[in-house]
């Protein structure tokens, strides 16, 4: 809820207008239409099939519904031509083409035959029988009631009422004084208990949204919207709009909001909204669907209660392509009031105005993000590049652009000079826009992996401190504690974002701070169920490595190497494999090459580095353990505690030089210690 809005007033006030100018209607109802097994929502631009959304162009669009509006009618083809393109002059073509693609859409009722008939020379008629259903605030629909009937076409008043056809019958004469002053009273009564009844409602509405909505921070997943028509061009639409929200709701401290990796999975899927919620453990959806039609965007979004099922509201957008950039402020705001999420000041003044971009530019950024998520790392720089070049003060593409170097530099080993991109691109971001989320998380990441964890907890902190909620500001956090040896706090930090979000980072990060305080089963039990992913499967065997349960740990060494042997954690359990089977020769081999890459190449994760150490310990190679436990402690893995204790380091305890290792990160350790403990 926005600040000084009150729910259960305004709502009463509205009702009591709406009383107030009309004597039909008191609550704001639409119609939606069903013939065959076809379901049609004017206001919402929408035409399901059976359930499933069916792609249809604006224009025929609006044809169908005044086809079906006035089924059993003969539409003559200048009338339709007047409607659908009113002040322009349009040739009788564009007409049949529509109605062509309608027809091919439709196809052909159960008995075979067409929906909409041609009256030669004269115009068009919908064939079949339609029923109306209302569809209220809530969006839930009902049968138009026992007072309308259905006689071949489309259900209508049964009741005379004041229209072109009905004002020739007449109307009765009126009333006499007396009793029209009755009926003004009894009217009056009704618009009173009509009133009440509407107050009542919204206080219902008030009380149950409490109930469903006070039990702690409100979960939400946005979905990839889908593309109504079949357009690879425009797809990239789809992730990257909905990116946009879930970017733009980032602040709302009363909310958590699942992260764009947790949702790619659902591009252009059929949605069981009960599993899909389910496997996201959140309370409500946001799904959309999109059609592009030359330089105009039809958007139709929709939040739905995961446990009821029920609609909270629907919206549909029409927006010229160059507006695109609108579509994350409106939606973002309608989710808040829909949710009656109560804002800070700093908060609601996110709200008030986006910063500007040129459109073209900003379709580049939208491209970008969809290119990142598909894990096309270099064509999302390309893209991403392009777009700071022409607009050069959106800090969000420079958010974006870090991004995609880091993940260049660490998954495709770009290496050193990508990383400097990367930071440089993050403090062009927080210099256009200081505090700027995004770009905060993912430069604390990059500065924690390249040995500055001391300048990525200010800004974590701050981070965690604007949005106490935000999943991923928790887990970083605990991920840079974790390499300066503050465990506890690193494990409370990672458990924290767990409990906003079960799946944050699962398939990207372990939490290793059980690990390095010895609760190996709980470590295990942290990860993620069996499956095909050779990072989990890594992780699933050093622990039980951990356990000395040999036979346990080398299944899942082998597991790992057998599913992407071009990882760098399989390679390492592939030489942990070999350390079990007592086959030190092969086992080195990997790890000499792996380290060859990196420094090659100048790839830096000093805690990666610091289990490439464990191995050659485990293998035998002292010296190359010491030397490169000594470039993970320099780099900026200084997890001291874990250090003393670590049972896999123990033929190292005695040799040269371990001792001032171990001076050295203590040193470190204790100083970050004093500085924000």
């Amino acid at each position: 809820m926005l600040p000084g809005r009150l729910p259960g007033l305004a709502n009463f006030h509205c009702a009591l207008s709406r009383c107030r100018t009309s004597s039909v209607k008191t609550l704001r109802v639409s119609s939606c239409y069903e013939f065959g097994p076809f379901r049609l929502h004017p206001p919402e631009h929408l035409l399901l099939r059976e359930g499933k959304p069916v792609p249809v162009t604006p224009k025929a669009f609006d044809i169908l519904v005044l086809l079906v509006e006035n089924s059993g009618r003969l539409l003559r083809k200048d009338d339709l031509l007047k409607r659908i393109w009113p002040d322009s002059f349009v040739e009788e073509s564009n007409l049949t083409v529509n109605i062509s693609t309608l027809r091919k859409v439709l196809g052909r009722d159960a008995d075979g035959k067409e929906f909409i008939e041609t009256v030669p020379r004269r115009g068009y008629r919908f064939t079949a029988t339609v029923e109306e259903l209302a569809e209220d605030d809530d969006g839930l629909r009902s049968p138009a009631g026992p007072s309308r009937s259905v006689e071949g076409g489309v259900a209508r008043p049964s009741l005379m009422e004041d229209t072109a056809e009905t004002a020739s019958v007449g109307r009765p004469a009126a009333p006499p004084a007396a009793k029209r002053s009755k009926q003004i009273a009894l009217a009056a009564v009704v618009l009173l208990g009509i009133a009440l009844a509407a107050f009542s409602y919204a206080l219902y509405r008030r009380e149950s949204a409490g109930k469903l909505f006070s039990a702690g921070p409100h979960s939400l997943a946005i979905l990839p919207f889908q593309n109504l028509r079949q357009d690879p061009d425009s797809d990239f639409l789809g992730f990257s709009l909905a990116d946009a929200i879930i970017t733009r709701l980032g602040y709302v401290s009363a909310l958590t909001v699942r992260p764009s990796v947790a949702v790619q999975k659902y591009r252009n899927q059929a949605l069981d909204v009960g599993k899909v919620a389910a496997d996201l453990k959140v309370d409500t959806l946001l799904t959309g669907n999109f059609i592009r039609d030359g330089d105009h965007v039809r958007i139709t979004t929709q939040l739905i209660d995961a446990k009821s099922d029920k609609i909270l509201w629907r919206r549909t957008l029409d927006l010229k392509y160059a507006d695109l950039l609108t579509l994350q402020d409106d939606v973002a705001q309608q989710i808040i009031r829909g949710l009656e999420l109560n804002l800070s000041s700093s908060e609601a003044g996110r709200f008030h105005g986006t910063q500007s971009i040129d459109p073209l530019a900003y379709e580049y950024y939208l491209r970008g993000v969809d290119l990142y998520s598909r894990s096309d790392f270099p064509m999302a720089i390309k893209m991403l590049e392009k777009s700071a070049e022409m607009e050069p003060d959106y800090a969000l593409t420079w958010a974006h652009l870090g991004r995609a170097y880091t993940a260049n530099a660490s998954f495709k080993f770009g290496g050193r000079d990508q990383y400097r991109q990367a930071q440089a691109a993050y403090q062009k971001a927080l210099s256009l826009q200081p505090g700027q989320m995004e770009a905060s998380i993912y430069m604390a990441n990059l500065l924690t992996d390249t040995g500055k964890a001391e300048e990525a907890v200010p800004l974590l902190r701050e981070a965690v401190r604007t949005n106490p909620n935000h999943a991923e500001a928790h887990w970083e956090l605990g991920y840079a504690y974790r390499f300066a040896g503050m465990l506890q706090e690193s494990v409370s930090e990672c458990e924290r974002a767990r409990q906003l979000d079960p799946g944050v980072k699962l398939h990207s990060s372990a939490l290793n701070g059980y690990l390095y305080l010895g609760r190996y089963d709980v470590f295990l039990a942290s990860l993620p169920a069996e499956g095909d992913s050779a990072f989990d499967e890594f992780y699933r065997g050093f622990g039980e490595y951990y356990k000395k349960d040999w036979a346990q740990a080398e299944q899942h060494f082998d597991r790992a190497f057998e599913l992407d042997p071009s990882l760098f954690q399989a390679q390492l359990a592939e030489a942990f494999s070999f350390a079990i089977k007592k086959q030190d020769g092969p086992g080195l081999k990997i790890l000499r090459d792996a380290e060859s890459k990196i420094e090659a190449r100048g790839v830096r994760d000093p805690e990666a580095a610091y289990k490439l150490a464990q191995a050659y310990a485990a293998l035998g190679d002292k010296a190359s353990a010491l030397r490169v436990l000594r470039g993970s402690i320099e780099n900026g893995f200084f997890c001291y505690p874990y250090f003393a204790a670590d049972p896999l380091l123990d033929n190292l305890r005695h040799e040269p030089g371990f001792e001032q290792l171990m001076t050295a990160a203590r040193e470190r350790h204790e100083a970050f210690k004093r500085r924000f403990f």
